[in-house]
């Protein structure tokens, strides 16, 4: 195979703004990024590489490595 082949070159992440210029949601996030109580945390699909094995965007994190979190407990 060529490196020019769909499989083999990388994708580009999505944007990471939502269509109203905030911060988007990715379906691993907890909560909205910037939220009170919550962090960032490395993403536990992809280990925080943005790459599942296949080397695809990871889908938890949108390719970012980091979700958002919840960081108390109450």
């Amino acid at each position: 195979m060529s490196a020019d082949t769909p499989q083999d070159s990388p994708q580009a992440a999505p944007s990471p703004l939502g269509g109203n210029g905030t911060a988007a949601m990715s379906p691993g996030d907890e909560a909205p990024p910037g939220t009170p109580g919550t962090g960032e945390s490395i993403c536990r699909t992809c280990g925080g590489s943005g790459r599942d094995p296949d080397r695809r965007i990871c889908p938890e994190c949108n390719g970012t490595g980091k979700v958002t979190v919840g960081i108390g407990g109450a």
